[in-house]
């Protein structure tokens, strides 16, 4: 198949540092390169693909301070890619709902996959608008907000398993990787690891909008002996903290879509400790790769359990359900469906 990938411009492909829906969509285009697919891939010019690159801007969003509108930028991207369309045979694009004032002018079928929390209202008024718009979920709790609408499959984000370090043995700290904002729940796994008195070592990005929150709130309780602030970390650092970890706090506090941490730290053999929030019920298993809690104090008191988590059974966890082949197996059915059904739509029309 001839395809047409589309990223949000805010990192580069991969990302350098943090950024999951850019990670994923890097392991689906080299996924897809491999299997045969004809792949143009349009994303900023620093990006690295096996497939095709078109360059929309030199360098991702976020290294440009002079950029005051993203969406002019997304705007200018699905321009190109809906000048082409006829050169590709479907369009899978991941900018949120961007796309689909454009696929109505196209004869070729576009498939929209949002990787963020769709219970906005800008998400459901732009999806009442298109209902005829091809959706893929990340999760299915992530369809809740939209279970009218027209979704072709869930299909969950893998990771290629084989780069994450395994580790048979638990380290002595607790870890948390992620976004510095309430949503991901910082505050409580710091609260967490206070309470059992084990050392947390935390990854995460701050983003602008963000930094009040994490100036006013986040800082006061970092100034702890306990806690680590680390900032960003690369792909080697990043694997070396999960595998090293004793667990990932994953406290989120909104309907999580997905949450590719969970799965990057049971690559690593690290048990994930998570709040039942969102899509985190379909990717921990209950008492075999880690403990759901209701709260704090619940997530403190299944510290003591994580002993019993046997470590090998989260990375086989992961390569049964959430790996990149895994992954790609779906959306390569999710574009048969849609090209079988776009065929069929032109035949009644004819």
């Amino acid at each position: 198949m001839r395809i047409a990938l589309v990223p949000p411009l805010y990192e580069s492909v991969p990302p350098k540092l943090y950024g999951g829906t850019e990670r994923v969509v890097y392991y689906l285009t080299e996924e897809l390169v491999r299997r045969g697919h004809d792949v143009t891939l349009f994303a900023s010019g620093d990006s690295q693909t096996s497939g095709r690159l078109q360059a929309v801007i030199p360098e991702p969003l976020r290294v440009n301070p002079s950029a005051q509108d993203p969406c002019a930028f997304h705007v200018l991207q699905l321009g190109m890619v809906y000048g082409q369309a006829e050169e590709f045979d479907v369009i899978h694009a991941h900018v949120d709902f961007r796309a689909l004032p454009f696929s109505r002018f196209v004869r070729t079928p576009t498939i929209s996959t949002n990787h963020n929390r769709l219970d906005s209202p800008e998400a459901i008024a732009t999806s009442q608008a298109y209902p005829e718009a091809h959706l893929t979920s990340i999760s299915d709790s992530h369809r809740g907000p939209l279970h009218w609408a027209n979704w072709v499959a869930t299909v969950y984000n893998g990771i290629p398993v084989e780069r994450f370090k395994f580790s048979p043995r638990p380290g002595s700290y607790l870890a948390f990787l992620g976004r510095m904002s309430p949503e991901k729940g910082p505050a409580e796994a710091i609260a967490v690891a206070r309470r059992v008195g084990m050392p947390l070592r935390i990854a995460a990005k701050v983003n602008g909008f963000e930094r009040e929150y994490f100036d006013q709130v986040l800082r006061p309780l970092m100034d702890h002996h306990l806690v680590e602030f680390l900032g960003e970390l690369g792909e080697k650092d990043k694997t070396d903290l999960l595998s090293g970890a004793y667990a990932l706090l994953f406290p989120a506090n909104w309907p999580e879509p997905f949450g590719l941490a969970m799965v990057e730290a049971m690559a690593c053999g690290t048990p994930v400790l998570a709040y039942p929030r969102g899509a985190v019920p379909e990717v921990v298993a209950d008492g075999v790769t880690g403990y759901l809690c209701r709260d704090e104090e619940e997530m403190a008191a299944r510290v003591a359990d994580l002993d019993r988590v046997d470590r090998r059974a989260c990375r086989e966890h992961v390569l049964a359900r959430f790996s990149v082949a895994r992954m790609v197996d779906g959306y390569e059915e999710a574009y048969r469906r849609v090209l079988a059904a776009d065929r069929r739509w032109c035949r009644r029309v004819a």
